[in-house]
C-alpha cells in the first residue's frame, strides 16, 4: 500500500513519532481492521494495526511496526455499507478513491464508526457550534424566549413564528481564479439546526481569461431561508472528464440575509484556502431576480441573457422523479433570461441529459435474438430426417444462425465488461465493433420556458448520430442497396408468418399424439372383438370414433392444404434447377436425380407427379372418416343392430353399405360359420390405419415445410449474416434513440387524457429529421437509417406498473422477437393507477415512424449540382404520404382535440415544399416539425455525429419556439441563437463529443458560416469557430473551365472505383 501525500505541517519523523506506543494514551481507539482502496473480496483488504489520534488515522502494518498511511478524516465521510455488518467506507470531497475498512465483528464495527464519525473535522465544527448555541440559550434570562430562528435573524418577530422561505432564488457566480479548468461545489449550511446540505457540483465555463461564471437555482419547494449560508468550494481540474483528478483550491461563504440587503449589484468575496492565511482568487455573487418574485426592479447591470450553466443535481422538480432519474443521466442545464416583445422577461432553462437506455437496450435485444436464433436452430433441428433438399435448407439455416448467435453473444460480452454507469458513446467510437449496436451521442435536449403568464412549457428533441453501421462501413453502399442487391432464389416466394408457423408445430404436436392414440384404440377394439362381449365392443367403438373425429378436425385446417399446394408449385418452379447448399450438398431438382424409393418421411415434392389436384388433402382426411363409418357399420351388423343405417346420412349409408360388401367379400362364410369378430373387423381396421398414416405422412410433410420455409425466410432469405448483422446493429440504435424519446414524451403527457387516448387509438408519431448529404459516405448512412426507421414499424409500446421504485424496476424492457418487439414501459404504481382502463390491461401502441432528410453541408451543393438527390426525395415523399394517412386518421378518431384543425393546411404545404425541386430545402423539415409538436409525436434529429449540424438545428428550432409561442424579441433572437449554440460547444466539449477548441471541430475557416447553411437556416453568429480540416475542391473551379472539366473527369474515376 502506497504511501498516501497529504500536505502537514509535520515531517516523517513527527507521524512516527506520534503513532508511537509511547503516546498511546492518547489514542482514542486502536486495533487490528481490515485495509483496502477496493472491495471486491474478503481478500483485497489486508489485515493493518490502526490507531485513531484526533483526527488522524495511523495505518500501521503491525502494531509498533513501520508507519504505511496516514487518513486526515477532514470533509470527508463514514458510513456502514449496506447490507455489511462489519465494513465501513470513508468518502472524501475531494474526490479521492474511498478507503475501505473491514472489523472483526459487529459491535466493533459500531465502535469505529461512532469514533471515526467523531474525529471528523466537520462534526467537530457542528458540535462546537451547537454547544455554543446550547451556552448561548442558558445564558439568557428566563423571561425572554428566544426561539432559534430569532437568534439568526434579529428582523424576524420572536416567539413560534416559522422563518420565512426565500426561494425561489437565481444566483450568478463568476470565479476569477488563475488555473485553466475548475469545478465549484456549492453547500447550503442551515445555521438553527446545524446541518450542511449539499446542493450541487459541476464544472464552470471560462468566459475569460482566468474568469468562470455559472449559476445556480434555488427553486420555490427549496428549504432556503435568511439565516442560511451558502458555501462555494473551489476545485483546480488536472484533466477534463476526470472526476477524480481534481484538488482543492479555495472556499469562501456568504449570508443570504447580506446578499439581498446589499445595495451593490453583487458582493465580493475572497478565495482562501482551508487555513484561511492565502487567498487564491475572488468570488463574485449576484443576485437575479424575476418579474413577479418581489416588487423590486432587477439593476440593469443584472439583466445579462446568459446565466450559464446551472450545476448538477441542482433541480427539485419532477426531474428529481423516480421516473425521470431511472431515464436521464450526467445531466447539464444552463439558465437564460430573454426579453420579450412587451418588454417582460423569460426564463429558459435547457438540459441536456444523457440516458443509461443507450447501453441497456441494445444489451436486452442482444439477448433477446440470441434467444431467438438459439430457438430457430433448435425448431429445425427437430423436423428430424429430411429430404436432401429440405435438409440442406436446413443446414442454411442453422449455418446463418449459429453464425450471428456466435457474434452477438461476443459482442453482449463485451458490452457486460463495461462499467454499469456506462451510458454514453462518443462519435470517435462509432465504427467499434463491439460498440456497433449502441447510438451515437445519444442525448435528450429539453427546454423549459417560464414566463409572465406560464408556469413552465417544455420541448424536447432527442439527437442521436445517424444510425448507421459505421464498423462495416460504406463502401458497398447503405442497407437499401444492400438488399435490393440480394435476389432470394425462386423458392422464397412462399413465406409464412410467425403465427402461421407456431400453427404448424401445435399441429405437428397434435398429430404425433393424436396417430398413437387413434391406432391403440384400433388394437384394444379388435382385442375386445375377441370376447364377443357387447357392452365392451360398443365402448371400444365409442372411444375410437370419439378420437378419430378428433383427429379429421385437427386435420380440417386451411394451412395444411395450402402448404401442400405451395410445395408442387415450388417443385414446379424449381423443375431443371440446382442449388449448392452450405454444406456443399448440391441439390438437383431434375426430374433424373432421385432415384430409387424413400420412406414417406424423406419423400420430397419433387418426387411426387407433376399433376396435383388440389382436393387430394381433402380425399386423404375424408378417407379416415370413411373407414371409420366402415368399421361403426360393421360393428353395428356384428351386434345384430341391422335398423344402424336408418339413422345415419345418404353418403353414410353408402359407405356402410360398402363396408357390409366387404365384409360379405371377406367374411360371409365366417359369418354363417359364427367365426369371431375380430376376422371381420381387422381388414376395417388395417384400412383405417393406412388412411390415418397416409394423412399424418402429409400433415407432417406440410408442416414441416411451413416451419422450414418460416425458418428460411426470417434467416437466410434476409441476406448474408453480414448485412443481417448489419440491419439489427441500426434497429438497435432507432430503437434506443425511440424509447428514450418516448419515454419522456409520457411522463411528462401523464395528466392529459386527450394524449393517452390518441396512444391508445392510432398509436404514437415518431419523426426523425436527417441533416445527411447524399454525397459519399452519407449516402450509406442515409440507407441505413431508411431501413433502420422502416423496420420500427413492428414495434409496440406497453405500459405495465412497475415492482418498485427503484432506477433498475423503472427502465423500460424488451420482449418478442424480430418483427414484432413490445417495449414495456414501466410507472411506478401510484401513477399507473390513474391511467385509463385500456392502458392499465395492456394495450399495445403501435409506432408510425418517419423520416425527413434535406442535406444542409457543402457535400449537399456537390450532389444536388454534380449528383443524385433522388433518395432523399423518394424518402421525404414516402413519409409525406405515411404521415397524411396518421392525420387522417387522428382526425377521424379524435375530431375534436386542439390545434387539429389547421393539420390540413400543414400538410398541404408540406406536400408542395416535397414536390418543389429546391436545393436544401428546409421548408421540409421546419413544417414536419410543426406537424409532429402538433400531433403530439416524438421528435429525433441527427446528422453523421449529433454534433455540429445537430446543434445548430435544435438551437434555431429552440429560438423559433421562443419567437414564436412565447414573444422573444426580433432583437434578442441572434443573441438567444447565439448564446445557445456557444453553450452547446462548451457542453460538447465537457462531455467529449466535441474536441478541445486547439484542434478542428467542423472544418470551418475562423469568422466562416457553415457549409451549406445560408439564409433563413443560418444566422451570422454561429457560434463554433475551427481551423479548417476539409478542402473541398469547388473553390478552384472559378480559375478555369478546363479544371471543371478535369475535375468532373477525376470525380467520375473515383466514383466508379469506389463503388465497382
Amino acid at each position: 500500500m502506497k504511501m498516501r501525500k497529504i500536505k502537514l505541517r509535520v515531517n516523517q519523523k513527527q507521524l512516527q513519532f506520534l503513532s508511537k506506543d509511547e503516546t498511546s494514551g492518547n489514542f482514542q481507539k486502536e486495533g487490528m481492521l481490515g485495509v483496502g482502496r477496493e472491495v471486491k473480496s474478503r481478500t483485497d483488504l489486508k489485515q493493518r494495526f490502526c490507531r485513531l489520534r484526533g483526527n488522524m488515522l495511523f495505518i500501521l502494518k503491525e502494531q509498533g511496526g513501520k508507519l504505511e498511511e496516514v487518513l486526515l478524516l477532514e470533509r470527508c465521510d463514514v458510513m456502514k455499507l449496506p447490507g455489511q455488518d462489519t465494513q465501513l467506507a470513508v468518502t472524501f470531497e475531494s474526490g479521492d478513491p474511498p478507503v475501505f475498512l473491514q472489523c472483526s465483528s459487529p459491535l466493533e464495527c459500531v465502535s469505529w464508526l461512532f469514533v471515526l464519525k467523531n474525529a471528523n473535522t466537520d462534526s467537530l465544527r457542528r458540535r462546537i457550534t451547537h454547544l455554543h448555541t446550547l451556552i448561548h440559550k442558558h445564558s439568557q434570562p428566563q423571561h425572554s424566549h428566544v426561539t432559534p430562528q430569532s437568534l439568526g435573524d434579529t428582523g424576524a418577530a420572536s416567539g413560534a413564528k416559522p422563518a420565512a422561505k426565500v426561494s425561489p432564488l437565481h444566483l450568478t457566480l463568476c470565479v476569477c481564479a488563475k488555473t485553466a479548468r475548475v469545478q465549484v461545489q456549492v453547500c447550503v449550511i442551515d445555521t438553527h439546526t446545524h446541518t450542511v446540505r449539499r446542493h450541487c457540483c459541476c464544472r464552470t465555463e471560462e468566459t475569460d481569461q482566468g474568469v468562470f461564471l455559472t449559476s445556480m437555482c434555488f427553486l420555490g419547494d427549496y428549504p432556503l431561508y435568511h439565516h442560511s449560508r451558502i458555501k462555494v468550494t473551489v476545485y483546480h481540474e488536472e484533466e477534463l472528464l476526470t472526476h477524480t483528478a481534481r484538488s482543492f483550491l479555495g472556499f469562501t461563504s456568504f449570508s443570504i440575509r447580506d446578499l439581498l440587503k446589499s445595495k451593490e449589484p453583487h458582493i465580493s468575496l475572497n478565495l482562501r484556502t482551508m487555513d484561511g492565511v492565502n487567498e487564491m482568487g475572488e468570488v463574485k455573487v449576484s443576485c437575479l431576480q424575476m418579474e413577479g418574485e418581489n416588487g423590486d426592479e432587477t439593476p440593469p447591470e443584472h439583466k445579462c441573457s446568459e446565466l450559464c450553466d446551472s450545476l448538477h443535481s441542482s433541480i427539485h422538480d419532477r426531474d428529481n422523479s423516480p421516473t425521470m432519474r431511472a431515464v436521464l443521466c450526467a445531466q447539464v442545464c444552463k439558465v437564460y433570461r430573454f426579453q420579450t416583445e412587451d418588454q417582460r422577461w423569460l426564463l429558459v432553462r435547457e438540459q441536456m441529459s444523457e440516458t443509461p437506455l443507450s447501453f441497456s437496450l441494445p444489451k436486452q435485444l442482444l439477448s433477446a435474438l440470441i434467444q431467438e436464433h438459439t430457438c430457430r436452430v433448435q425448431e429445425v433441428k427437430e423436423l428430424g430426417d429430411l429430404s436432401p433438399h429440405w435438409d440442406g435448407l436446413r443446414h442454411d439455416v442453422t449455418n446463418h444462425c449459429n453464425y450471428l448467435i456466435g457474434c452477438y453473444q461476443e459482442t453482449l460480452t463485451e458490452l457486460n465488461k463495461l462499467s454499469a454507469s456506462s451510458c454514453f458513446k462518443s462519435s470517435s467510437s462509432k465504427s467499434e465493433k463491439h460498440l456497433q449496436f449502441v447510438p451515437t451521442n445519444l442525448h435528450s435536449q429539453r427546454m423549459e420556458v417560464t414566463g409572465p403568464d406560464s408556469t413552465g412549457v417544455w420541448y424536447e428533441v432527442i439527437t442521436v448520430g445517424a444510425p448507421a453501421d459505421h464498423h462495416q462501413s460504406f463502401k458497398h453502399g447503405g442497407l437499401k442497396k444492400l438488399l435490393s442487391k440480394h435476389t432470394p432464389r425462386a423458392d422464397s416466394s412462399v413465406s409464412y408468418s410467425e403465427d402461421e408457423s407456431s400453427r404448424a408445430r401445435e399441429l405437428l404436436a397434435g398429430v404425433a399424439q393424436l396417430q398413437p392414440l387413434v391406432f391403440g384404440l384400433a388394437e384394444e377394439l379388435l382385442a375386445v372383438s375377441l370376447e364377443q362381449n357387447a357392452a365392451r365392443l360398443q365402448e371400444a367403438l365409442d372411444g375410437l370414433a370419439q378420437q378419430t373425429e378428433v383427429f379429421v378436425h385437427a386435420l380440417k385446417d386451411e394451412l395444411v392444404k395450402s402448404a401442400l399446394l405451395a410445395i408442387h408449385s415450388q417443385c414446379a418452379a424449381n423443375y431443371n434447377s440446382s442449388h449448392v447448399h452450405s454444406n456443399g450438398l448440391l441439390c438437383d431438382n431434375r426430374s433424373d436425380s432421385q432415384d430409387g424409393e424413400t420412406s414417406p418421411r424423406q419423400r420430397d415434392v419433387s418426387g411426387q407427379d407433376a399433376e396435383y389436384d388440389e382436393e387430394e388433402w381433402d380425399m386423404a382426411w375424408a378417407n379416415v372418416a370413411k373407414s371409420l363409418n366402415c368399421i361403426i357399420a360393421m360393428s353395428d351388423r356384428l351386434l345384430g343392430r341391422e335398423d344402424r343405417p336408418q339413422d345415419l346420412t345418404p353418403s353414410d349409408q353408402q359407405e356402410a353399405a360398402a363396408g357390409d360388401t366387404n365384409s360379405q367379400n371377406t367374411g360371409s362364410s365366417s359369418l354363417s360359420a359364427a367365426s369371431s369378430w375380430q376376422e371381420q373387423l381387422l381388414p376395417l381396421v388395417v384400412t383405417l390405419r393406412d388412411c390415418v398414416r397416409e394423412a399424418v405422412c402429409k400433415a407432417r410433410t406440410a408442416m414441416m415445410f411451413v416451419i422450414l420455409q418460416s425458418a428460411v425466410a426470417s434467416t437466410v432469405h434476409q441476406g448474408p449474416p453480414q448485412i443481417v448483422q448489419r440491419r439489427h446493429a441500426v434497429f438497435s440504435q432507432v430503437l434506443s434513440a425511440v424509447v428514450c424519446g418516448f419515454t419522456l414524451k409520457l411522463y411528462g403527457s401523464l395528466e392529459d387524457p386527450e394524449f393517452l387516448q390518441q396512444l391508445l387509438s392510432v398509436g404514437v408519431l415518431v419523426q426523425f429529421e436527417g441533416l445527411l448529404s447524399t454525397y459519399g459516405d452519407e449516402v450509406g448512412m442515409l440507407e441505413d437509417m431508411e431501413v433502420g426507421v422502416a423496420d420500427l414499424s413492428g414495434v409496440a409500446f406497453t405500459i405495465t406498473e412497475a415492482k418498485t421504485e427503484h432506477p433498475e424496476d423503472l427502465l423500460p424492457t424488451l420482449c418478442g422477437t424480430w418483427g414484432s418487439f413490445v417495449v414495456e414501459v414501466p410507472l411506478p404504481s401510484e401513477t399507473f393507477t390513474s391511467l385509463p382502463q385500456e392502458a392499465k390491461k395492456g394495450r399495445l401502441i403501435r409506432v408510425l415512424p418517419l423520416l425527413f432528410n434535406i442535406g444542409i453541408n457543402q457535400q449537399q451543393s456537390l450532389a444536388e449540382r454534380f449528383g443524385d438527390s433522388s433518395l432523399q426525395e423518394r424518402v421525404n415523399q414516402q413519409s409525406c404520404e405515411r404521415l397524411k394517412v396518421y392525420c387522417q386518421t387522428l382526425r377521424e378518431t379524435l375530431p375534436h382535440m386542439a390545434g387539429i384543425q389547421s393539420l390540413p393546411d400543414l400538410l398541404s404545404s408540406l406536400s408542395r415544399c416535397v414536390e418543389t425541386r429546391k436545393r436544401k430545402n428546409v421548408e421540409v423539415l421546419w413544417i414536419a416539425a410543426t406537424v409532429c409538436r402538433q400531433v403530439n409525436g416524438v421528435r429525433m434529429t441527427s446528422c453523421k455525429s449529433a454534433k455540429d449540424r445537430t446543434a445548430m438545428s435544435v438551437t434555431l428550432e429552440q429560438c423559433v419556439l421562443l419567437r414564436d409561442r412565447h414573444t422573444l424579441s426580433q432583437q434578442s433572437f441572434s443573441s438567444a441563437l447565439d448564446c445557445m449554440r456557444r453553450s452547446r460547444l462548451s457542453w460538447g466539449q465537457m462531455l467529449g463529443c466535441y474536441t478541445q477548441p486547439s484542434t478542428p471541430a467542423c472544418g470551418l475557416d475562423s469568422g466562416a458560416s457553415p457549409p451549406g447553411l445560408q439564409g433563413s437556416w443560418s444566422p451570422t453568429c454561429w457560434a463554433p469557430k475551427a481551423p479548417r480540416r476539409h478542402l473541398y475542391p469547388v473553390a478552384f473551379l472559378l480559375v478555369s473551365s478546363h479544371l471543371l472539366v478535369l475535375w468532373l473527369i477525376l470525380s467520375l474515376v473515383f466514383l466508379l472505383a469506389k463503388y465497382q
